[in-house]
């Protein structure tokens, strides 16, 4: 369940950096995406500290 975790986590990370990415091509729509980039961040690192405390064995 840990390595579940952390590659869900991995995952929502790397789409937030290509979200980021995407806020320097998509005109009108740059604060959006730059705001789903930092809310992806957010929640990626939110993941591992709030969720796999409560999976120790």
């Amino acid at each position: 369940m840990k390595v579940f975790a952390f590659v869900v986590s991995l995952v929502i990370f790397l789409v937030s950096l290509y979200l980021f990415s995407l806020a320097f091509a998509m005109v009108g729509w740059e604060l959006v995406f730059f705001i789903a980039g930092i809310i992806g961040v957010s929640i990626s690192f939110a993941i591992p500290f709030h969720l796999l405390k409560r999976l120790q064995p």
